[in-house]
């Protein structure tokens, strides 16, 4: 291991701890665990989603449920494993509300993504990578203003913190909700897209 992963990792530890103790929004009292992210300390790619839903709170890691197992098919598309990039999400607590006697997943608000925003900030400035890929509207958003909207902007280079090449896609919660023709669509939209991201990649290493 190199002085610089090793200082990324201690980095990274040090957000998670961080994340642990953090009460800004109420839903840091209503969590089971905080999901500060998770994946490679020298990865060339960092996913960035929405927020941890009802699957990622109860094990504390994102994308562990069915748009996780999507995700990792659509990384393994491009030849990519879980263990190879970095994920992550705008809030690191589960958003919730309260639906009769069950909680509810919802969208973060614009507060809770601002409370949350130095987390991922200093994630992105230990890891440094290469490409960042947005999931989703709300991720795009926090990145590139309320005005964004993904059925016409994604598939995009846009730039992203430090100059990072950033470039959104459908969530893949979102893409798992379609049928028939918007399902064949999406899919297709989406693999423009990681394709759109594996080339850059290559071009960057080349």
């Amino acid at each position: 291991m190199s002085t610089s992963e090793g200082s990324t990792i201690e980095g990274l530890a040090r957000v998670a701890t961080e994340v642990e103790a953090c009460r800004r929004c109420a839903i840091g009292t209503t969590r089971t665990h905080a999901v500060p992210g998770e994946g490679s300390p020298t990865a060339r790619l960092m996913l960035i989603g929405e927020g941890p839903g009802e699957t990622e709170d109860r094990l504390g890691r994102p994308f562990v449920g069915r748009a996780g197992e999507l995700l990792t098919k659509m990384l393994g598309a491009i030849n990519l494993q879980r263990d190879q990039v970095y994920i992550a999400n705008t809030v690191k607590c589960r958003p919730t509300l309260l639906e009769g006697a069950r909680l509810k997943n919802r969208p973060p608000t614009v507060e809770e993504m601002r409370n949350c925003r130095s987390y991922l900030d200093a994630q992105i400035r230990l890891l440094r990578p290469e490409v960042i890929l947005c999931l989703g509207a709300p991720a795009a958003k926090s990145f590139l203003g309320s005005s964004f909207i993904i059925s016409k902007q994604r598939g995009q280079w846009y730039p992203g913190p430090d100059g990072i090449d950033l470039i959104v896609t459908f969530h893949p919660a979102y893409v798992l909700r379609l049928t028939g023709g918007a399902l064949d669509q999406a899919k297709r939209l989406v693999w423009n897209d990681l394709k759109a991201v594996r080339d850059r990649l290559a071009e960057v290493r080349a």
